[in-house]
């Protein structure tokens, strides 16, 4: 894996019978719009709401289907405010804020407010 996985719903859904967005997701997408080399960098995919989310699965394993998820390519580097973990050999980062602190860290973005 060359490139960083960042996994998201998509702009849309159909949940709970009615059409539906993930807050998370699009504040990704708010951030990639502000720093558009940064979507160059990595491999978007889209993924389902139904769980499992099996692309994300194959890569973390079983119960780990967050979107947003940003998986790690190796050798990264990671500073200690980035809310980093790792599962079944890789490093992932399951949440909005904490993908924009590593994309601070790695990008030269602003740090999220809050952070």
């Amino acid at each position: 894996m060359t490139k960083d996985i960042l996994f998201l719903l998509p702009p849309g859904f159909y949940d709970n019978g009615r059409r539906e967005f993930c807050p998370e997701c699009a504040e990704m997408w708010g951030v990639l719009s502000y720093y558009p080399a940064i979507k160059e960098a990595l491999d978007i995919r889209y993924v389902g709401i139904d769980h499992p989310r099996g692309a994300i699965c194959a890569l973390l394993g079983e119960g780990n289907w967050n979107a947003p998820t940003l998986v790690l390519a190796a050798g990264k580097r990671l500073g200690p405010e980035v809310p980093v973990k790792t599962t079944a050999g890789r490093e992932y980062i399951g949440s909005a804020r904490g993908i924009a602190q590593y994309f601070a860290e790695n990008y030269g973005t602003p740090v999220p407010r809050g952070s």
